[in-house]
């Protein structure tokens, strides 16, 4: 019996570190996607090159987790709710540094952009939708940590806030276009960038519904909020 306490013990006390090092790397991660943003808004390539550098320390915290999971499952052979709870770690930390490479992916086309054409108020407009991301990857990291499904449903329906987003400025840069062929290229990149930002909000849903699976022991069966020319052009991408 104290056999088993012991080994509870340890378990839990390595899942701990292991859950602390997640928490550090959605720090950086969110710190990536607000430098991204800013340094998007604000032409600033230094900041962007520093997000670019940013992301091998994202990267390797991952592999670290990864490699601290796996022998957790290997030393203490987790069963249930215990083996659930090391899956989840690994898929957040997953969801997390897809995250971060679109952050990344953000900062690489800063420089692009400081030589085009500015569009007015998208930057302004692409920083707030990633403000919107970024407190859904807080509160979805949060409702891990506290392991409420409530507050990671309530990320998992403000998902579609992101989308509708994202169809405002999509048809935005289409309305710039279609005024000035100039301003092409540059609305090209730029609608990558709010779909990379839009993809980065799934990412945080993931998260939440992994809390939800932790907490409930279901995944939610019910479809994500989508706003519907996102799910057509999901469904037209799946298509393809």
């Amino acid at each position: 019996m104290n056999r088993d306490k012991h080994i509870a013990s340890a378990f839990d006390r390595d899942l701990e570190t292991i859950q602390a090092q997640v928490v550090k790397m959605g720090g950086m991660v969110e710190t990536a996607i607000t430098d991204a943003a800013a340094a998007l808004e604000g032409r600033d390539e230094e900041l962007a090159e520093q997000v670019r550098r940013g992301d091998k320390a994202i990267d390797a915290l991952e592999a670290q987790i990864n490699e601290e999971a796996a022998r957790l499952i290997a030393l203490r052979a987790p069963t249930a709710t215990d083996l659930r709870m090391v899956l989840a770690v690994m898929k957040i930390a997953a969801s997390l540094e897809r995250v971060g490479d679109y952050a990344k992916n953000l900062a690489k086309r800063t420089s692009v952009l400081s030589q085009l054409p500015q569009i007015n108020g998208s930057g302004m407009a692409l920083r707030r939708m990633a403000q919107a991301v970024s407190k859904m990857l807080q509160d979805a990291l949060d409702s891990y940590i506290r392991r409420d499904a409530d507050l990671a449903e309530d990320v998992r329906q403000r998902d579609l806030e992101v989308d509708q987003m994202y169809n405002a400025l999509f048809r935005e840069f289409l309305t710039f276009m279609m005024e000035d062929p100039r301003n092409i290229t540059s609305c090209m990149h730029l609608h990558f960038i709010a779909k990379n930002i839009e993809r980065m909000g799934d990412h945080a849903t993931t998260i939440a519904e992994q809390v939800i699976y932790l907490v409930t022991g279901d995944i939610p069966d019910d479809p994500r909020p989508k706003s519907s020319s996102v799910q057509a052009e999901a469904d037209l991408t799946a298509g393809g």
